[in-house]
């Protein structure tokens, strides 16, 4: 039989998993790439910064010292005692190596969080606005994510009084992530105790992405693991340690899972990158840590200078983002339709930004999201062409 005849039924859950937008201005601005045309980046959420240079020479001794077996599924003893320790220099908070799993990325150990936690039908609390992959991970295991409308007023994050009114019969746990994608917003540490302690009552479960905990820039950053050990953390090297195509992460889980999530990692992903491991534990080191406190110090530059200009172009921008390397903007005054206005900037401006299409309804029309993860050079390009696009349009 000719393949080309067979007819595949695919999974029903495929039908809970949308296209990712971003991706599809990112095609979009490759064609005119293609096409000769020059285009700023200001889309996808990657650091234009790369690994830093011990972590590069701590890749290359394990490949030349031929350390590139598979690891433990929970992940290298140096690499989970070195994070403990992260967590003890920078947050206070005893954390036992035991505890942590070295994940294939955060995605990985939000796959193996929900795998472990998300019953069939049960309903998952995140807000709308939200990362979209958050919302899939909970369909992959056949959840329901409930996204709950959570504008300005709630700084783009769920409250302990939403979480009250929107908790059922059915209602498994909640999915938060502070600081945010696409908002650049955090939950203010009291906030989140209340969150936490309205879960622990119902005995639901809380996920906190902390993915980009390290990029924080006007509070003193706090790990929601100081809340008990019953709150599971996510998080990455990709964002504050600037190793996105590493594909090295990790989950912080109660001790009583450990065996569960070690269980679901041997079966769903073996291991993580032995190589990105070994090069991991030298992201700690006092002269990395340096480098990417530097690194900081320039995205809340970027940060400050992008916000006032946003303004002047005529966007709104209604909570100044306190962390990530994202701005959320209201852009109703200039379009009905940021998917529209999105494209057309793309086309005639040439300045990739994303519509709120991706991150929930509630917001889609009325918000794109810029990254200011691309240097400050493109940013200002960016806002001279993006001048002229709004002198010209109207």
């Amino acid at each position: 039989m000719n393949s080309s005849s067979l007819d595949l039924t695919l999974a029903s859950r495929l039908a809970n998993i949308a296209p990712f937008h971003v991706m599809e201005l990112a095609k979009m601005a490759t064609e005119l790439e293609r096409q000769g045309r020059h285009i700023i980046h200001m889309g996808i959420g990657e650091p234009d910064f790369t690994a830093a240079q011990p972590v590069i020479d701590a890749a290359a001794r394990a490949m030349a010292d031929g350390r590139l077996q598979y690891t433990s599924a929970t992940g290298i003893p140096a690499l989970r005692e070195a994070i403990a320790a992260h967590y003890q220099r920078v947050y206070g908070l005893q954390i036992a190596p035991s505890r942590i799993i070295v994940t294939a990325g955060a995605s990985a150990a939000l796959l193996l969080a929900c795998a472990a936690l998300v019953e069939k039908d049960a309903e998952v609390l995140m807000p709308d606005p939200s990362y979209p992959c958050n919302r899939h991970f909970v369909a992959a295991f056949d959840g329901k994510a409930k996204m709950i409308p959570s504008g300005p007023e709630q700084r783009f994050q769920l409250s302990d009084a939403k979480v009250r009114e929107n908790w059922s019969a059915v209602t498994g746990g909640v999915l938060l992530a502070s600081p945010s994608n696409p908002t650049g917003t955090s939950i203010p540490h009291q906030e989140l105790a209340k969150i936490v302690a309205t879960v622990r009552e119902t005995n639901g479960f809380t996920i906190v992405d902390e993915i980009y905990q390290g990029l924080t820039y006007d509070e003193e950053p706090f790990s929601a693991l100081s809340l008990g050990e019953d709150v599971i953390v996510i998080n990455s090297f990709s964002k504050y340690f600037n190793m996105t195509g590493w594909r090295l992460g990790w989950l912080v889980v109660p001790e009583k899972m450990v065996p569960q999530i070690e269980k679901l990692a041997q079966n769903l992903f073996i291991c993580a990158s032995s190589i990105a491991q070994h090069a991991g534990v030298a992201c700690f080191e006092p002269e990395s840590i340096a480098i990417y406190e530097q690194r900081k110090a320039e995205f809340k530059r970027r940060r400050d200078y992008i916000v006032p200009m946003l303004r002047e172009l005529g966007f709104k921008v209604p909570v100044t983002p306190d962390g990530a390397f994202y701005v959320y903007a209201d852009c109703s005054a200039l379009s009905d339709d940021a998917d529209r206005l999105t494209i057309d900037m793309l086309n005639r401006a040439g300045v990739v930004l994303v519509p709120g299409l991706d991150f929930g309804p509630y917001t889609a029309r009325q918000y794109i999201r810029l990254s200011y993860a691309t240097s400050m050079e493109n940013l200002q390009e960016a806002v001279n062409r993006l001048r002229h696009y709004f002198n010209v349009r109207h």
